[in-house]
């Protein structure tokens, strides 16, 4: 079996429909929305597609109007996208978004999985990036053997002890210092990380006709371009 784990897909339809990858099940670790220019693609795409789909703190932000609570740095672009993503999106995926699970467990050949899209002590908002020691005590409360999140951004392998985490990274919009989309594969009982370009410019052309204020259309445009800000 071969599993395909996206992350933080932000509205980027131009990042997520260029996935090179084939697989039996593709796993979704929540975040379809904000930051990118086309909410509705995404949500649609990945209600026909994914096998899994957790909820992230944007995708709560979204379905039940509430604030994000983003970095300083990222809240006004939250905010400003989010006004674009609820005008843009029908009830029906609102919906979706609001139906959508915290957390999911599942076995698959004899491997059990943890999913959410922080950690499992605080799923939406939770951060904490790879080299905290938090991760000891987030696996000790779970019975799995591997522990899926995404969040920061940042794609990580961590092995403490019997357990793993892994983090995919983001796929529309990557904190790497590079440009190029990043996703997680699980097959044969090993998983490895792996990144694609996409066609950036296209995205950015897109953000360019939202109407965005200045200030935060070129915030969004350097995160694209750079994979930082």
């Amino acid at each position: 079996m071969k599993i395909v784990i996206i992350s933080d897909i932000h509205a980027n339809y131009d990042a997520l429909s260029a996935l090179p990858e084939s697989y039996d099940e593709l796993w979704v670790l929540g975040d379809l929305v904000n930051y990118g220019p086309q909410p509705k693609e995404v949500v649609e795409w990945v209600k026909k597609n994914a096998t899994v789909v957790i909820r992230g703190n944007h995708d709560q932000a979204v379905g039940y109007d509430e604030d994000p609570r983003c970095t300083p740095r990222y809240h006004d672009m939250a905010e400003a996208t989010r006004k674009i993503s609820l005008a843009s999106l029908p009830e029906e995926d609102k919906q979706f978004l609001r139906r959508l699970p915290l957390q999911v467990q599942r076995e698959r050949e004899g491997v059990r999985f943890f999913l959410c899209h922080a950690i499992p002590s605080n799923p939406l908002y939770g951060y904490c990036p790879e080299e905290s020691d938090r991760w000891v005590k987030e696996l000790e409360a779970i019975s799995a053997d591997v522990l899926l999140v995404g969040h920061t951004h940042t794609p990580f392998i961590k092995t403490i002890g019997r357990q793993v985490v892994i983090n995919p990274g983001s796929l529309g919009q990557p904190k790497t210092g590079r440009s190029d989309a990043c996703y997680a594969v699980w097959q044969d009982g090993r998983f490895v990380l792996k990144q694609f370009s996409y066609p950036v410019k296209q995205a950015v052309e897109k953000l360019r006709g939202l109407g965005l204020p200045p200030t935060i259309e070129q915030d969004l445009e350097t995160v694209l371009q750079t994979g930082t800000v």
